[in-house]
């Protein structure tokens, strides 16, 4: 009779009449999420670490030797690996500032009232539904030199975007403009809605112009959801690699994503190419930390 009467109890009422503690409940949630964190993220982490101190190669069977930072200082010392960096440093500004210039744009033209507003909404989002490898390829055929519409459009005639290394890297950083912006979009009309009306009506009795009030009220409190996705958006194009590698694997135009696939699963250098992910990941951390200490400032203010 009393197990009958427990499954008309909800969970915590369940556990209370069992005798189990509220902290033990809470145990049975995290001990199962920190066990799956520490298998599948900190170990291969500490792992590869140790393979970056070594020669070891994926595809060969002999016994690997430790070779201490002399991975780092050939990295370190290769011009082609810092050729690779300053591209993706192009890359990241010309993708992440026109993801940001285009994402709050829209927001901003979301944030009112207007027929077909949710529907609009739900196609804008469309493109970070898809899948990277997929938008890689469609992209491709838009820019295709012999019958690519994009070319038909702006008159270029038979310009290869993707064969050109110059062009390549923004037309790469085009389409990730195109498939990114939506996110921007969409926690940019979450800082917008949360920005408070009255303010909005104390700048119209005051006839406040459009651009003084967005200046003075609609960027300063947007600011710091836009610096998160900032922050979101630069350390995913840092190592943005499925749609650069399937749209163009120009060796001039390579990203450092790319160089490190090269390096790991074609030249099969496992040991290097560890340290190499080690060099990017140290500094995708310290633009974050750069980052999020500017953010802090801003929310100081």
């Amino acid at each position: 009779m009393a197990s009958v009467a427990l499954t008309h109890l909800d969970p915590a009422s369940r556990a209370a009449a069992r005798g189990w503690s509220d902290l033990t409940i809470r145990n049975m949630f995290i001990i199962p999420t920190l066990a799956f964190l520490i298998v599948f993220n900190i170990f291969p982490l500490i792992y590869s670490l140790g393979y970056s101190f070594t020669n070891f190669a994926a595809n060969r069977s002999e016994p690997w030797q430790f070779v201490g930072l002399q991975n780092y200082r050939e990295l370190l010392s290769d011009d082609h690996i810092w050729s690779n960096f300053v591209t993706t440093a192009k890359y990241v500004i010309v993708s992440v500032t026109g993801q940001m210039i285009v994402g709050f744009g829209l927001a901003l033209l979301l944030n009112r009232s207007f027929p077909m507003k949710g529907l609009i909404t739900t196609l804008l989002l469309l493109p970070m539904m898809m899948s990277a490898a997929v938008v890689g390829l469609f992209w491709q055929l838009l820019y295709s030199p012999s019958w690519g519409p994009i070319n038909y459009v702006f008159g270029l005639g038979d310009f290869a975007w993707l064969s050109n290394p110059d062009s390549a890297l923004y037309a790469v950083a085009i389409t990730d403009i195109w498939m990114w912006s939506p996110f921007v979009m969409l926690l940019s009309l979450a800082g917008l809605s949360a920005v408070p009306q009255h303010l909005y009506e104390a700048a119209a009795i005051d006839r406040a112009g459009w651009w003084y009030t967005f200046t003075r009220i609609t960027l300063p409190l947007v600011s710091p959801i836009l610096l998160i996705a900032l922050i979101f958006r630069t350390m995913e194009a840092f190592k943005t690699f499925d749609i650069a590698y399937t749209m163009t694997t120009q060796p001039t135009a390579e990203l450092i994503a790319i160089r490190l696939y090269k390096q790991a699963f074609q030249q099969w250098d496992t040991g290097k190419s560890c340290a190499l992910a080690y060099i990017v990941l140290i500094m995708v951390l310290a633009i974050t930390n750069l980052y999020v200490k500017y953010l802090n400032k801003v929310k100081e203010r």
